[in-house]
């Protein structure tokens, strides 16, 4: 197959997590999704049974294979596993949220908090590492299956990694879009640059919402 072929990709975010409603920083650790999140997996495998998708992979971390797993059920693929979709190592920030972190670590969060992208969380990585990590993985991914679309579920700031990447937006600029929960979004890999086609698609998730507890 010829490598100038567009390779088409479906970029998804995971489903809720406890840890995303208490506002904690997740990182590498995991927290399973809860009743929202399995809501909205579910809802998502049904969204995307009806699409066509060459591969379906996923991160390794637990919240990803989760929601992975509810679009294999009903799509019939096998989820390949891809470790280079993880989220940002966040280090000594994992588990805790913004405040805890304020309070036991003051001067990193301060740094943090000035949006440097190369300042590095102890233990964990800086906002480049991570920009040049998804970054690569996505256009490996792409090159090695020119022509091809994939389905990829993956973390929130990886996502921004791509989105950033494909806009031109500087690490440094405040995120001025959404991250939502099993949120679909559209990206062409052509001739070496990627291109957004369309970002945080949630129709489904209107199902999910509407559904009785």
């Amino acid at each position: 197959m010829s490598s100038s072929a567009d390779t088409h990709l479906i970029a998804i975010r995971h489903g809720e997590t406890e840890w995303n409603r208490d506002g904690r920083f997740q990182g590498h650790l995991n927290s399973v999704l809860n009743r929202e999140g399995l809501a909205q997996a579910e809802a998502l495998g049904e969204r995307l049974a009806t699409e066509h998708f060459d591969l379906l992979l996923s991160s390794d971390l637990g919240r990803a294979l989760q929601t992975a797993s509810a679009i294999a059920l009903r799509s019939g693929h096998e989820v390949v596993v891809e470790p280079r979709l993880r989220e940002r190592r966040m280090g000594i920030f994992q588990g805790l949220t913004a405040a805890e972190v304020q309070a036991r670590y003051p001067d990193e969060y301060a740094r943090f908090s000035t949006r440097d992208p190369d300042y590095v969380i102890p233990e964990g990585e800086s906002a480049r590492q991570l920009f040049q990590r998804s970054v690569a993985c996505f256009t490996e991914l792409a090159e090695r299956h020119a022509g091809l679309t994939l389905a990829t579920v993956t973390h929130g700031g990886v996502l921004a990694m791509l989105y950033r990447h494909a806009r031109a937006m500087p690490l440094e600029a405040p995120r001025d879009f959404p991250l939502r929960n099993t949120g679909v979004n559209r990206f062409r890999h052509r001739l070496g640059a990627w291109q957004l086609q369309s970002w945080g698609e949630v129709g489904h998730l209107e199902r999910a919402l509407d559904d009785p507890e």
